[in-house]
């Protein structure tokens, strides 16, 4: 019974992070995976945009998706009200996803199912929901930079994270210093780790098959 218990509690908390929305304009953020499209998705991986991971099999693509935190950024018409909403349930298509995200947030209008979506940012947290949370896989389409969304992706994802009480650590890797860290700095309050041998956190890694560097 306990074991029963503590499963049900934790699905419980995944999925009332994984069914976040927010709208600024006719733009949308959720934390849906059925939103986002496995073959536009695959095909992002596999651009020179996403230099620091490859492309991978569509069954993997899902199960990445569904073992993460994932925040999906898109440009949708019609334009949805400028609200904030939380949607009851994980979908099981893109399509009910869409009509069930925007039919919340605009409750009085009768929106098609049909909407047009465009998905155009993403981010990935892995987390365990509670006391550790990893981010990575921060992509805006190059389109679409230089408006604000990217910092509007990110304060989206820090409002998650200050909503968890029993956090205790929020990581991220960057290779761009010039951009990336004082971004992720003024954004989320993060600071670069700098110790020696024998003081301080050691933050240590190996390169495995899916890395685009494996073997060099």
């Amino acid at each position: 019974m306990l074991q029963y218990v503590v499963v049900a509690k934790m699905v419980s908390t995944r999925s009332r992070y994984a069914s976040k929305s927010w709208v600024k304009g006719s733009h949308l953020i959720s934390t849906d995976p059925n939103l986002i499209p496995i073959p536009r998705l695959i095909t992002i991986l596999d651009s020179k945009e996403f230099y620091w991971a490859k492309s991978i099999p569509t069954e993997a693509a899902k199960e990445m998706l569904e073992s993460s935190l994932v925040f999906g950024l898109y440009k949708c018409s019609p334009e949805p009200a400028q609200k904030t909403a939380v949607i009851g349930s994980l979908s099981t298509t893109p399509q009910q996803a869409l009509t069930a995200c925007l039919r919340h947030l605009d409750s009085e209008a009768d929106l098609p199912i049909d909407a047009d979506l465009n998905f155009i940012g993403l981010a990935r947290c892995i987390t365990d929901y509670t006391t550790f949370l990893y981010l990575t896989d921060v992509w805006v389409d190059p389109a679409h930079q230089g408006s604000g969304l990217g910092r509007w992706l990110i304060s989206t994802i820090q409002e998650v994270i200050e909503s968890m009480p029993y956090l205790r650590r929020s990581i991220l890797f960057t290779g761009d210093w010039q951009r990336s860290v004082p971004f992720y700095e003024e954004l989320m309050g993060m600071s670069v780790l700098e110790t020696t041998p024998g003081e301080g956190l050691a933050i240590m890694e190996r390169k495995w098959k899916g890395h685009p560097n494996f073997g060099h």
